[in-house]
């Protein structure tokens, strides 16, 4: 038995709004690639600290893929991987720390998190930051279940999964993705807002 297990255990709920979130999201990542307003290897390094917090092993391989064709060295893939700060800029620092929280409270930010990063890097730049981490979050909610399969297959179950919940996630993910195209086309078409903050005390 393998210690291995999920970081964040999600339901179809999850699954279900960050794929609505995550396809409303890819226009953006389109029009940063004719209009940069934030440079694709921070996109990257993002993208790595997000399948961090979540674990999605599918992700991280795909991920290290993507960032050695990049340029990114080994060396410092690894280090995102790992949750260390070994390899992130001081101008970075705030971005890559937002990814992190955005993932570990299960895309609820603190509001006020927000509002910083939009002061520290200027509100379109925020917009198309968090865009970015939507869409990596849909990736791992999608590669997870596949991810604890897979390790399944190899003998090496995650300690907090079962076979059913796995076949269950996998099953849905069709039906979750064309739902959700609906959805988020609905959703951009009325302008509703982007992102969910968590709850304050006072509701």
């Amino acid at each position: 038995m393998s210690n291995v297990k999920y970081k964040h255990k999600f339901n179809v709920f999850d699954m279900y709004d960050s794929t609505v979130r995550g396809l409303r999201a890819f226009p953006f990542m389109i029009l940063n690639r004719i209009k940069v307003r934030v440079n694709h290897d921070l996109i990257e390094r993002l993208m790595l600290a997000t399948t961090e917090v979540n674990g999605c092993e599918v992700c991280s391989y795909a991920h290290t893929k993507m960032a050695l064709q990049q340029g990114f060295s080994q060396e410092e893939i690894d280090a995102f991987l790992s949750g260390s700060n070994a390899y992130v800029k001081e101008s970075e620092a705030n971005a890559i720390l937002f990814a992190q929280h955005y993932a570990d409270s299960k895309a609820r930010p603190d509001k006020q998190a927000y509002v910083f990063l939009q002061e520290t890097y200027g509100k379109k730049e925020a917009i198309m930051m968090v865009k970015t981490i939507q869409i990596m979050m849909m990736a791992n909610l999608h590669g997870l279940p596949l991810s604890a399969l897979l390790a399944r297959l190899k003998g090496k179950p995650y300690e907090n999964s079962t076979v059913l919940y796995e076949l269950d996630m996998l099953i849905l993910e069709p039906i979750v993705f064309v739902l959700g195209l609906i959805d988020a086309t609905i959703r951009s078409i009325l302008r509703r807002p982007f992102i969910r903050f968590e709850k304050s005390p006072n509701g």
